[in-house]
């Protein structure tokens, strides 16, 4: 008798702790629903046209407001994005494909033709939430490189594809393909002409000149985003066509993670824009966020030290926009010009193009 009793208790006494266990278990899960239901309002988005020799006196007052308006229109799709809740990979690319979508920009529709007169797009994407990255470089029939950057993140076990391999996993993905023919636009081929009549220009060394002022209505405009979700996710992207005039499938800084696009919610997120063979020698994207975090400076500080010194010793020529991780924007170029645009969790908007 007495051990049936001590039996029923011990059964008794289970009982009670599965319970007790049961009930830990439901607590988490309401509390991680709660968190999702009150994420932090802390948010914000930057992005970038391009940088180069763009100067207000090459610039009518026609163009100035077609950049202005386009550059708004584009970080208020991302901010909306993020206000209602959306992430930041999602506000990222959704930004980014306004921008690619004009011919404004040297990225989708408005890239710029190699030396074949062909268009090749490059483009690249990062989670700062797991370090998981996109990337595809060279491709020429995808209409939106940077919707194929984040299928390759997101849906293949690589980080970077190129070419026909590219263009073969946008299909699987039921990407939307189009005609090369798409992504002409006439100011883009005059400038290549203008590059080609000017072998000698010290700026067209190699025939990939990128920056090239005897061009000046030409627009160099690498397109790129960085944001901040109210769940503290960070992401970035950068999409472009790269060098006018460029030769033998060049590939530059804007599908290099650590180079052209970088992500950590431990410090930021960036977009590069520039030359890209020297943003890929100093790992600029990268370096920003290693210099945060190895000596505990703050985003300004640290692009700036690594755009107004260690990029312009290098010989580099460029800028960045960048995000960190409570929300400070850090938008630093050393060339005569940047377009660029932020918007933080109270919608303050502000547009820039010139140097101040």
């Amino acid at each position: 008798m007495q051990k049936a009793i001590i039996f029923l208790s011990l059964i008794l006494f289970i009982g009670c702790k599965e319970k007790s266990k049961e009930g830990i278990e439901v607590a988490a899960i309401e509390t991680s629903s709660e968190k999702v239901k009150n994420p932090s309002e802390s948010f914000g988005i930057v992005i970038h046209g391009g940088a180069g020799t763009i100067l207000k006196e090459n610039m009518t007052p026609e163009k100035e407001t077609a950049y202005k308006k386009k550059l708004e229109e584009a970080i208020k799709i991302g901010h909306t994005i993020l206000k209602n809740g959306g992430t930041s990979l999602e506000a990222v690319e959704k930004t980014i494909n306004v921008l690619e979508d004009s011919p404004l920009f040297n990225a989708g529709k408005g890239a710029v033709f190699t030396n074949a007169g062909t268009n090749e797009l490059d483009a690249s994407i990062m989670d700062g939430s797991n370090l998981n990255a996109g990337a595809v470089a060279g491709v020429k029939t995808v209409k939106n490189p940077i919707n194929l950057a984040k299928e390759v993140m997101v849906n293949s076990p690589h980080v970077m594809l190129s070419g026909a391999g590219a263009e073969q996993f946008a299909t699987e993905r039921g990407l939307e393909i189009v005609d090369p023919k798409y992504f002409y636009t006439e100011n883009r081929m005059k400038a290549l002409e203008k590059v080609k009549k000017k072998p000698d220009h010290p700026d067209a060394k190699s025939a990939t000149s990128f920056y090239d002022p005897i061009i000046k209505d030409s627009k160099f405009g690498t397109v790129g985003c960085a944001a901040l979700d109210k769940y503290g996710n960070i992401a970035a992207g950068t999409s472009t066509g790269g060098m006018t005039n460029k030769k033998w499938n060049r590939i530059g800084d804007s599908p290099i993670i650590g180079s052209g696009t970088y992500a950590n919610n431990a410090t930021c997120g960036v977009s590069s824009t520039g030359w890209g063979e020297y943003f890929i020698r100093g790992q600029v994207a990268y370096d920003i966020s290693a210099m945060m975090e190895y000596k505990g400076i703050s985003l300004q500080n640290a692009a700036k030290e690594v755009i107004q010194n260690k990029l312009t010793k290098l010989g580099g020529t460029g800028g960045i926009i960048a995000i960190d991780h409570k929300g400070n924007v850090a938008m630093e170029f050393n060339t005569a010009g940047m377009y660029r645009a932020t918007m933080n969790a109270d919608g303050e908007l502000t547009i820039g193009i010139y140097k101040e």
